[in-house]
């Protein structure tokens, strides 16, 4: 009777926590999965939903477990651990970590980076080292012990900065997977719808169509207007549906995050073609700068310079943090110049030196 009524007050703050519309505070904010038919045996429990944090940095999967030891045992060394990345194929899972005793195994990019933080013995936290772009997105924890088992799901948030991209080539010329390959080109990713969706809050507005993570082709309007479909539409992130992979050619919505190293605009006595510029970045001991990288200066280090230089691509841009006359006097915004004639073209550069 104990174990009955111990479930039904479990599932009736379970139901309220899902329907409540509210904010909760961090350290409040848990899923918990339950697996009982005659009481709880096995109890999975993410203390956090949602974790933050950055390329480079450093962050702690919270998941613990607990357990009936009159329905198991005192045997810990049975109990098996497993964490998977879930993807937008949800019927495809990636292996990251799996722990059974002493047996531990991680795998593809994640191994030298990942073990679990074992703060308890019910305790499977799994710590990520030296995030990489490609490290954000949703976290399975699986606890198994015996013919039991249980999941929470944890989600890694990366700080950093949607930006809309298009090669020399002009809008509209990238299919999915050269979309993909563009966005790492620029020390990017492919961003993610729920990334989109965020920059879309902040006020991102860009009327061309791009690629996203999972196949989709979507685009975010803050200010709807005749070309970006309609006037009297209502502010949102457009929704092209999934195409060709292959055939359909899109823009792309890429992702970055802090850089270690240090961005720059080369202070040069005179203006430079592409080939010149990249030839002084080198002379100064850097690399002519990535696109992904003047978006992650201008938004995450608030870097301001009214000055177009070129970068890596061919393109020329410029970053504004303090809107000014003669200087995006509307917005603070990364200003485009375009893909300019390369060998006649003259214009500055910014560079880009990475810290060991």
């Amino acid at each position: 009777m104990r174990s009955l009524l111990f479930l039904v007050l479990i599932s009736v703050c379970w139901a309220d926590h899902h329907l409540s519309d509210s904010y909760t505070p961090p350290d409040q904010d848990r899923v918990i999965h339950i697996q009982a038919e005659n009481g709880p045996r096995l109890l999975v429990e993410a203390e956090q939903a949602k974790v933050f944090s950055h390329r480079g940095g450093n962050v702690t999967l919270p998941c613990k477990f607990y357990r009936d030891p009159t329905a198991f045992g005192s045997g810990i060394h049975k109990i098996r651990i497993k964490w998977t990345k879930l993807t937008s194929d949800y019927l495809r899972e990636v292996d990251v970590f799996v722990s059974m005793g002493y047996h531990k195994k991680t795998y593809g990019g994640y191994q030298g980076r990942v073990f679990l933080k074992g703060g308890s013995d019910n305790d499977a936290s799994l710590v990520i080292t030296d995030l990489t772009l490609e490290d954000y997105g949703r976290y399975k924890c699986e606890v198994i012990e015996g013919l039991e088992d249980d999941t929470a799901v944890v989600a890694l948030e990366l700080q950093g900065v949607v930006f809309p991209y298009f090669p020399r080539l002009g809008r509209y010329n990238l299919n999915f997977h050269e979309a993909r390959q563009a966005c790492l080109d620029q020390d990017a990713v492919i961003a993610s719808f729920d990334q989109l969706y965020d920059a879309w809050r902040g006020g991102l507005d860009w009327c061309n169509a791009g690629w996203l993570s999972d196949g989709s082709v979507q685009y975010p309007i803050t200010k709807p207007r005749e070309p970006c479909g309609g006037q009297n539409t209502v502010p949102g992130v457009r929704n092209y549906g999934f195409w060709d992979k292959d055939k359909s050619r899109y823009d792309v919505f890429c992702f970055t995050s802090n850089f270690n190293g240090r961005f720059y605009y080369l202070i040069h006595p005179t203006k430079l073609t592409y080939d010149e510029a990249v030839q002084a970045c080198l002379n100064d001991g850097a690399q002519i700068a990535k696109v992904g990288q003047i978006f992650a200066a201008w938004k995450l280090l608030g870097y301001d310079r009214c000055d177009a230089g070129w970068l890596a691509d061919g393109s020329v841009r410029y970053p504004i943090s303090r809107p000014r006359r003669r200087c995006s006097p509307t917005e603070a915004a990364v200003r485009f110049v375009g893909f300019p004639d390369k060998k006649h073209k003259l214009y500055g550069v910014y560079c880009f030196r990475a810290y060991n």
